[in-house]
């Protein structure tokens, strides 16, 4: 029976996907004991992980080696194999089309691959980022459709054979098969809450479903939480997102009420941050990033327009986030202004460009954002990051990562910093800048050369 394989560790688990969500989960799948095959679709990934070497930073190259070398984890782009494993984590992309929808494509191609290799006894889970319903409206029927229980003296039945047994023959949820939803809670670089001390929610399709499931996850995560059904899963995952998104946007537009009132918008955050109740801090910047934060709350907001439900507040926070950039640019002309040069012409060094500090993610990042604004307007630009060595901005031109010294940063007419990672020097980089504009408060303790500083 699989959960007392799963009790025992001596279940065989598969993952789709190795980006930021599936290598931390094989990892930790894989140091609870079990044997763990990854699955992936990029040829040089996969190369990179059978060598040892982790695509993300939250999974140490030391620790994938090990784990690598003992056989623990196996990597392959061979999807025939998931008809071996017992359990099969789906942790695949979830992007935005060009019309702001939700792009399922990466979703339903695991899915068939799934369906077309399933057996009884498998438990499924879903943890890619969604709208509510996409576990029992999308994974589901193509589970059911795909999938057929073997005949006596035929367990070797073709896919063909399958895709065409339908009704009793149907692997079905809950007893052939188990399914769940469990939201992937991973922030690259959080140093403090990790894959197996931030708790789980799971949702099965059906309570059996739910128990299987939440088993696995309690062999290697030190808490979980059930719900009644995977769309509850998925609604709280947009809501904990959709959360963030909504309060960044509130203090971006406070942000820009205490420009133009000439107020110092850190020293109200920090003033009203001492009331130890009814208040969360958060802080203005060029925008959110990450794949989260700028992504979720579109997928909710369209899925609530199924069911004629406009959802205002949460396109409003988002429609102020995605006004920051440019607000940000307007501060750099502004910075340009006061020494009399125009942006078209101007050098200008922009320090960060990854989507928070002290990591090298630069999904949805709004400084890639603010650096194509730059261009379009004629500025000449350099970056530094510790963490990111080349961006390619329109497909075509690629920047590389300038070394942070006193020449570089006396050499350009303006400073940008877009990303306060840690190991930034800017007592350096105010002294040697011209002007400098800090929309991260990096310079907040900062005080020879803080008539150079302009701050959101």
């Amino acid at each position: 029976m699989l959960i007392k394989k799963i009790e025992s560790c001596s279940a065989h688990a598969g993952v789709i996907g190795l980006g930021y969500v599936g290598m931390p989960l094989m990892v930790a799948i894989a140091n609870a004991g079990f044997r763990v095959t990854g699955f992936d679709i990029n040829q040089e990934k996969i190369q990179r992980i059978n060598d040892g070497i982790s695509p993300v930073p939250d999974v140490p190259d030391t620790i994938l080696g090990q784990l690598i070398k003992s056989k623990q984890i196996r990597i392959t782009d061979d999807f025939s194999i998931l008809s071996e494993v017992d359990t099969i984590n789906i942790c695949v992309p979830t992007p935005l089309d060009e019309n702001r929808t939700p792009d399922m494509q990466y979703i339903i191609s695991a899915v068939e691959n799934v369906a077309q290799n399933m057996q009884s006894e498998q438990l499924i889970i879903l943890e890619s980022t969604t709208y509510p319903g996409t576990t029992e409206e999308v994974v589901l029927p193509r589970l059911q459709a795909n999938s057929c229980k073997p005949k006596s003296g035929d367990t070797n039945i073709s896919t063909t054979q399958s895709t065409q047994t339908k009704t009793d023959d149907s692997l079905r949820v809950g007893q052939d098969f188990y399914l769940a939803y469990s939201p992937e809670r991973i922030e690259p670089g959080n140093s403090t809450y990790f894959m197996t001390n931030t708790p789980k929610i799971v949702g099965g399709v059906t309570k059996n479903c739910t128990r299987v499931a939440k088993t696995f996850y309690e062999q290697f995560i030190n808490k979980t939480h059930t719900v009644s059904s995977p769309r509850i899963a998925e609604m709280a995952k947009l809501l904990e997102n959709t959360f963030r998104n909504v309060n960044i946007g509130l203090i971006n537009e406070v942000a820009l009420i205490c420009d133009r009132m000439e107020m110092d918008v850190w020293e109200i955050i920090d003033a009203a941050a001492t009331k130890p109740f009814g208040f969360m801090p958060f802080y203005p910047g060029p925008g959110p990033g990450g794949h989260c934060i700028p992504i979720d709350p579109h997928y909710l907001s369209w899925k609530a327009r199924s069911y004629q439900q406009n959802s205002r507040f949460i396109e409003l926070a988002s429609d102020i986030n995605n006004s920051m950039p440019k607000y940000v640019l307007d501060k750099i002309i502004q910075a340009l202004n006061l020494h009399k040069k125009p942006i078209n012409g101007s050098k200008v060094l922009v320090i960060g460009v990854a989507y928070k500090k002290d990591i090298g993610d630069t999904r949805e990042s709004p400084s890639l954002e603010v650096i194509r604004l730059m261009l379009d307007k004629g500025a000449q630009i350099l970056y530094h990051d510790p963490y990111v060595s080349k961006i390619i901005l329109g497909g075509v031109d690629t920047y590389h990562s300038e070394t942070l010294t006193s020449s570089v940063i006396e050499s350009v007419d303006c400073v940008v910093i877009l990303t306060d990672h840690s190991i930034i020097d800017f007592n350096m980089v105010v002294k040697h800048a011209n002007i400098v504009v800090d929309t991260r408060n990096a310079t907040r303790s900062i005080q020879t050369g803080s008539n150079k500083i302009i701050k959101i």
